[in-house]
């Protein structure tokens, strides 16, 4: 498997909804996915291939000069703890410290809510994020907004 950078708009977004559409555990809510789709085709894209099939993708956007955050990642199902994942966490750093970031950020819910979650946050973990803080209304009080961060 390897990793690669797509630049074009159109891609992004095919690859987007191939694999949001695989994960509808964390990606039910359609306007909420539409957005994502949407958004990810304007910024660092990173894709996950198994030969010329993209399995994973993660994009990047930045939220103040020395930080950049992963704004929407996934993995098809069938291929969780391959190593996909990882794989493109790896490159995504590569790309944010040339870029001059010093921190990553990302998103999720709080722990205890959703065993789907829970399995994203400590993926996260291991990729060495911390919990920063939990936000409990700012997505909604069903799903509170718990804010991970590391180093570059």
């Amino acid at each position: 498997m390897k990793t690669m950078m797509i630049t074009d708009p159109e891609q992004k977004r095919r690859i987007a909804r191939e694999i949001l559409a695989d994960l509808p555990e964390w990606f039910g809510i359609p306007e909420s996915t539409e957005a994502y789709i949407r958004e990810s085709a304007e910024m660092p894209f990173f894709a996950a291939m198994e030969g010329a099939e993209a399995v994973g993708f993660m994009s990047m956007k930045e939220t103040s000069p020395y930080t950049c955050e992963i704004f929407v990642t996934g993995v098809k199902k069938r291929l969780h703890r391959s190593g996909a994942g990882s794989a493109m966490f790896a490159a995504f750093c590569e790309y944010a410290r040339a870029q001059g970031y010093r921190f990553v950020q990302v998103k999720t819910v709080a722990a205890g809510c959703y065993p789907e979650y829970d399995a994203t946050r400590l993926f996260y973990e291991r990729m060495g994020f911390c919990a920063l803080e939990v936000f409990p209304t700012l997505w909604d009080e069903s799903n509170p907004c718990l804010v991970m961060v590391r180093a570059l």
